[in-house]
């Protein structure tokens, strides 16, 4: 895609102030990723912990991905739909 197209599309994820780049990373043959000890410190991730992989989409197309501690995910589901189970 040409840059210029690019841009007057807009970036997928817009740049905000509590987002930015902490590290890139390669997938291996065997599709595995290696999260660098920094950001596993961090945020408090171990051995073990279950993370959620959520896409977001431009176009009926994905073009990002977020990752976020399971736990946290099923938290932040717990508060957006609790209010309205509880109206149900």
């Amino acid at each position: 895609m040409p840059e210029n197209s690019k841009s007057q599309q807009g970036a997928c994820c817009e740049t905000t102030e509590c987002c930015r780049v902490e590290a890139v990373v390669s997938v291996d043959a065997r599709g595995q990723v290696v999260l660098p000890k920094e950001i596993r410190d961090g945020m408090g991730i171990a051995a073990g912990d279950k993370l959620a992989l959520v896409t977001l989409s431009r176009g009926g197309k994905p073009c990002c991905l977020v990752m976020t501690k399971a736990e946290n995910l099923a938290k932040s589901a717990r508060d957006l739909l609790g209010p309205l189970i509880k109206e149900i």
